[in-house]
């Protein structure tokens, strides 16, 4: 009797440990040619992988208790996505050394006065102005806090909400995105609207959830409410941080300048804007930022001409 041999061939399907190898240095050299794009394709995998199976295994319910419930375990995990991809891709383009200067700019603090002041202030002013002008034409304008009834609690909600934001947004957008550009000679202006336009590209996915509540696109068109929300304000705002950061070289006062915009737009924006008014006042802050824009590059350009 013929005893039937089983023959052990090799399965197209498991690739051989050196093949795995060069795979592994492939993407590695491309991530080093590519750093951004790299940090923006994982950065996008993670946080909207992350709200996409929130949103599926919870549902998605617009109005309710429940709603802010999802919310909030959305917008979790939407902030893993920056942190994760910024400490990860450190690694792989700059190696351990880049860690050590990651957490070295994070420890940053002595920088003058002046910056923590340009930081922590710039977006409480600007916001606080423009809400008490505009309230001069409607109440609805008036800023959150003046209305409140529990201020205490809403100003504990808005620096803890900005100060959890500011960190794990931060070590990504600032630590490497914006860090990676400036080592390559990229300028200011160009650096804050690259890194600022995909910043608010990557929070289209939560804003397109959000535009069905009560603090939304109001019945306006999401073709112009999901670009005047996401590609206005927050690339200006960025273009400023990037200034700072330049400047000093702080990722922990970049944390704190973004952390800033973050607690008194909680604290001051009324949540009953909505459609057309809230794109109104998204389009007036960005003219401010524009205006402060200009008055930095104008100073920047007679030091200059002091200097030489």
């Amino acid at each position: 009797m013929k005893i039937p041999t089983v023959s052990c061939q090799h399965d197209d399907h498991f690739e051989s440990p050196t093949e795995m190898k060069n795979l592994m240095l492939k993407i590695s050299a491309f991530t080093k040619q590519q750093p951004l794009l790299t940090y923006s394709a994982l950065t996008f995998a993670i946080s909207w992988g992350g709200i996409l199976l929130v949103v599926n295994r919870g549902g998605f319910v617009v109005n309710g208790e429940q709603s802010e419930r999802l919310f909030m375990l959305m917008y979790l995990a939407m902030l893993a996505g920056p942190s994760i991809a910024g400490i990860v891709l450190t690694r792989v383009v700059y190696g351990r050394a880049g860690w050590r200067d990651l957490v070295s700019r994070l420890l940053r603090w002595r920088v003058g006065a002046r910056w923590y002041a340009a930081a922590l202030l710039i977006a409480p002013l600007a916001i606080t102005m423009i809400l008490l002008t505009l309230s001069r034409t409607s109440p609805e304008f008036l800023p959150r806090l003046f209305i409140a009834d529990d201020k205490g609690f809403l100003l504990q909600f808005g620096f803890t909400a900005g100060l959890m934001v500011g960190i794990f947004e931060e070590l990504g957008w600032t630590g490497f995105a914006t860090h990676t550009l400036l080592k390559r000679r990229c300028d200011i202006l160009s650096t804050g609207l690259i890194v600022g336009l995909i910043f608010g590209a990557w929070n289209l996915l939560i804003v397109f959830l959000m535009s069905g509540t009560p603090v939304g696109a109001g019945g306006l068109s999401l073709a112009i409410f999901l670009p005047a929300t996401l590609l206005t304000w927050l690339p200006t705002y960025r273009v400023l941080m990037v200034w700072v950061y330049d400047r000093t070289g702080s990722l922990l006062l970049a944390i704190l300048m973004y952390a800033s915009l973050i607690a008194f737009w909680t604290i001051l924006t009324p949540l009953t804007l909505s459609g057309w008014t809230l794109v109104s006042y998204y389009l007036i802050f960005t003219t401010a930022m524009w205006i402060i824009i200009a008055m930095v590059l104008r100073w920047k350009i007679f030091a200059r001409l002091q200097h030489a």
